[in-house]
């Protein structure tokens, strides 16, 4: 997906985590005429974002310094797998001092208690024990900044080929319950198309459009690579949730690129 850059500046996006889905997602947004400011925790990370022309910084928010510089944006994309909520806290107050005024928080649809039917992002179905619902909570509530929330399902493509999650002879639990995934163009698609049409203050699931059950998914993704069905622990009464990707395509008008799992190319 294209970004529009309307003005005749150049915009400042800061991407916090450049990982599996940060990197490229950094990539693709220079490619859009951006300056992006990546962070890293790991100095051996910082050739990967010189390469794509990233200004790189060393971030860790559980050991956060002044990031004054890394801040000085209009926008700022959380996407870290820490859920330290007094991590966050201490991250909040230097956003509030920032330039930041819109924050894309990449959560998950872990958030969802397993309810046994679907979920959507309005049906109140959060575990509120869970942190990554707290730490949505701080991002939503705060009023200095406008926040959306993208919470995206089991991440595929690319490095991540599902038919190697369940190698050495790891058993996938609850056969029988359906999968809920998305691919990463999608992921950089939907975050795209948020900040394309100024999506802000919303939550938003991302997910495929299919729910195939582990059993004939895990088979299939296995296949693909010319190697045997996983072992599937015996059958019980499933605990699951099926998550729903209607508000995207109704209020982003966004088209998924892998809609159907069995179809997709990883």
């Amino acid at each position: 997906m294209t970004i529009k850059n309307r003005d005749s500046k150049i915009k400042t996006i800061s991407i916090l985590g450049s990982g599996w889905l940060g990197l490229p997602l950094a990539e693709h947004f220079i490619t859009q005429a951006y300056q992006v400011h990546a962070s890293t925790r790991s100095i051996a990370r910082l050739p990967d974002l010189k390469r794509i022309k990233a200004q790189a910084f060393i971030v860790d928010i559980d050991n956060l310094g002044d990031i004054s510089q890394f801040l000085h944006a209009e926008i700022l994309i959380i996407n870290i797998t820490c859920k330290n909520l007094n991590s966050f806290s201490q991250l909040l107050k230097q956003i509030e001092a920032s330039t930041i005024k819109k924050v894309l928080l990449v959560s998950s649809t872990s958030v969802y208690d397993n309810v046994n039917k679907v979920v959507t992002e309005n049906q109140g179905a959060e575990l509120e024990s869970s942190p990554l619902w707290q730490i949505e909570q701080l991002f939503c509530h705060n009023t200095q900044f406008l926040t959306t929330v993208v919470r995206f399902s089991g991440l595929v493509g690319y490095s991540r080929h599902p038919g190697h999650f369940f190698r050495s002879g790891k058993v996938v639990e609850q056969p029988d319950a359906p999968v809920n995934l998305i691919h990463r163009d999608d992921c950089i698609g939907i975050i795209c198309a948020i900040i394309e049409q100024d999506a802000w203050g919303e939550v938003f699931n991302g997910c495929a459009a299919t729910h195939p059950s582990k059993r004939e998914f895990y088979t299939h993704a296995r296949k693909l690579l010319n190697l045997p069905a996983p072992e599937f622990a015996p059958t019980s009464e499933p605990a699951y949730k099926i998550v729903s990707h209607t508000k995207v395509q109704q209020v982003l008008h966004y088209q998924f690129m892998h809609p159907d799992l069995m179809t997709s190319v990883f």
